[in-house]
C-alpha cells in the first residue's frame, strides 16, 4: 500500500480527474472593488449649455460648486440645466435648498453676456445666501 503524500490525490474510478477553479471568491472581489471606486470617485458636474467664456489669464479651476448658473449669449439663464427667469432665481434656490455659505456658486457667462445681467445674477445668489461666488473663465497665456 503505498502512503499519501501532502499533495497527492486519491482518484476513485467515478471521480473526475479535473480541477474546478471556484469563481465565487473572484467575483465578490471585482463587485467589491467597484462598489469602492463608485463611493470613492467624485463626478465632476458640468454645463450641457455651451457658451463662449471670456479669456483671463489668472484663471484658475474651481472644483466642489453647488450650483452653476450659466448665462448664454442671448442672455438666458440656466440652473443647474434647467432654464430659469431672473426674477425668479432667488426663489428657486432657496426652494432647491442650496444655499450653504460654505459651498460655492459658479457663474458661466458668455464672453457676450451684459455686465448688468451679470451683476443681477450675483445680487441675486448673494440674496439668496451664497457668499463665495466665481465667475467662470478660459485660460489664456497673455491677455491684454
Amino acid at each position: 500500500m503505498r502512503k499519501r503524500g501532502l499533495f497527492t490525490r486519491r482518484l476513485d474510478d467515478g471521480e473526475d480527474s479535473s480541477d474546478a477553479i471556484n469563481l465565487t471568491p473572484l467575483i465578490d472581489m471585482v463587485f467589491i472593488l467597484l462598489i469602492f471606486f463608485l463611493v470613492t470617485t467624485s463626478f465632476i458636474r458640468e454645463s450641457t449649455v455651451t457658451v463662449q467664456r471670456p479669456k483671463a489669464a489668472t484663471a484658475v479651476p474651481q472644483t466642489d460648486a453647488a450650483v452653476i448658473i450659466t448665462i448664454t449669449a442671448d442672455e438666458q439663464i440656466w440652473l443647474n440645466d434647467a432654464s430659469v427667469d431672473i426674477r425668479l432665481l432667488r426663489a428657486r434656490l432657496e426652494q432647491l435648498g442650496l444655499a450653504n455659505p460654505a459651498q460655492a456658486a459658479i457663474i458661466l457667462a458668455d464672453a457676450q453676456t451684459s455686465t448688468g445681467l451679470l451683476v443681477k445674477v450675483m445680487d441675486q445668489l448673494r440674496l439668496a445666501g451664497f457668499v463665495n461666488i466665481s465667475v467662470a473663465a478660459s485660460s489664456a497665456p497673455d491677455v491684454p
